[in-house]
């Protein structure tokens, strides 16, 4: 069997990411690129960024692991 040897970014979604999820992915992939990789310094990175959490606040560890759990469900 062939398989491709490489991974579809939403090859398990049933449907595009929304604006939102775009954006939110791009800001992380910016924050791990300037090597904050570990969760502190990544909510620290895009609250720094200027993102903020679902309910408006700034990001912080729980919020994070909260809205990764929903979209990831």
């Amino acid at each position: 069997m062939d398989f491709p040897l490489y991974v579809e970014a939403v090859q398990t979604r049933d449907e595009p990411p929304t604006p939102y999820e775009e954006k939110l992915a791009g800001l992380i992939q910016r924050v791990f690129a300037e090597g904050h990789v570990e969760l502190p310094a990544l909510v620290r990175g895009l609250n720094e960024h200027g993102s903020a959490a679902p309910d408006g606040k700034p990001w912080d560890e729980q919020t994070f692991r909260a809205e990764m759990q929903r979209l990831g469900a």
